[in-house]
């Protein structure tokens, strides 16, 4: 089982060095409470290690990737993601039919989300601001108390209080 990463972009847009600007547009991150899903892959690590100080990340589990595609997940057209859309789009090629057939594909690996994009469902999530707002600094490290870098398994908590 591959591990999958949710990355969130919690810091603006103004004063973003030109290197770092560029590494969030090639992760699909160019607003403020946008999040993707890749691979925990070594060029991805790389990519995230340089935008460290822009962004949080960590492993998605199962039912927090169901309520995010439920919730969260948009096609073409800004429409919402629903079974139907997927049993029409992916049932032929990939064998999917359901929302939670989809997370299990991509928590095991068989299906990257961010390859989506040519069945027509978009590959960033729009989020809310945190309900309760940020615990601390969204200036400092997770591991320092603050907001920003890997935190593990913690993700999915922040992913639940921004869905």
């Amino acid at each position: 089982m591959s591990k999958v990463y949710a990355i969130i972009r919690i810091r603006g847009t103004v004063g973003v060095p030109y290197d770092i600007e560029y590494t969030l547009r090639l992760l699909r991150l160019v607003r403020k409470y946008h999040c993707s899903l890749y691979p925990a892959i070594p060029s991805i690590i790389g990519m995230l290690e340089v935008v460290k100080d822009w962004v949080t990340w960590g492993e998605i589990d199962y039912p927090t990737l169901v309520e995010l595609l439920r919730k969260r997940g948009r096609v073409v057209g800004n429409k919402p993601l629903t079974d139907e859309f997927i049993k029409k789009r992916l049932s032929t090629k990939l064998g999917i039919n359901t929302i939670e057939e989809l997370a299990k594909a991509i928590i095991e690996g068989k299906v990257l989300y961010h390859k989506l994009e040519e069945y027509g469902i978009k590959p960033v999530f729009r989020l809310h601001p945190p309900k309760k707002g940020f615990k601390d600094s969204i200036k400092k490290p997770y591991k320092d108390g603050g907001e920003l870098g890997y935190r593990g398994p913690a993700i999915n908590e922040l992913l639940k209080r921004m869905i």
